[in-house]
């Protein structure tokens, strides 16, 4: 097949009188667009560093060998560097991924956030915290602040913040603690919303 494209590339070419130039092998790598994506890329891209340095170290031989010695050392040295390098930037986009959920997680309705942590507790959750402060982040009754109506003894045990997010994730270690059981809050899913 590839001779053939070739011949038939050769004789258009001599028809034409223009020098004949065999297709290049063209990889098009598709740039990745979002950070998750450039991510999986560097990840992969480590994997294929570690599975090198493994080779080598597992292949010592070849790192001695007068026939293999300067590609063999010229290689592993390019992956090791690689790795460094690698490491650097999934630190950084790591990083940026963090900052990234921590702004949606910021910016989350006190339901969404409810339901993302209590996941088949939702409905139930979101019960409790409507009647402790009317979904309410910063609602306060004497000690008991937040969404969940949390006294200082249970926040300093599981947590709070001021987001939803950090406010459900500290009823929710609560929640666990308790058995899953809305024993501790004086408002029960049953109660009338």
């Amino acid at each position: 097949m590839i001779t053939s494209v070739l011949v038939t590339h050769a004789a258009a070419a001599a028809m034409q009188d223009t020098p004949f130039t065999a297709p290049r092998n063209v990889t098009l790598e598709r740039k990745a667009e979002t950070l998750d994506e450039r991510l999986d890329q560097k990840l992969a891209a480590v994997r294929k560093c570690r599975a090198t340095i493994a080779f080598f170290r597992s292949h010592r031989w070849l790192l001695s060998s007068d026939e293999h010695r300067q590609n063999a050392n010229a290689a592993l040295l390019r992956a090791e560097r690689r790795l460094v390098e690698l490491s650097k930037e999934i630190a950084a986009l790591q990083s940026a991924v963090q900052q990234r959920e921590a702004r949606r997680q910021a910016a989350e309705s006190p339901k969404a956030a409810i339901c993302g942590v209590f996941r088949r507790y939702c409905r139930q959750a979101i019960a409790v915290a409507w009647c402790e402060s009317r979904l309410t982040t910063t609602a306060q009754n004497g000690e008991y602040l937040g969404l969940f109506q949390m006294g200082s003894y249970e926040r300093k045990l599981f947590g709070h913040g001021p987001t939803a997010h950090a406010q459900a994730a500290a009823a929710h270690a609560y929640f666990v603690h308790s058995g899953r059981d809305w024993s501790p809050w004086s408002c029960k899913p049953g109660y009338a919303m």
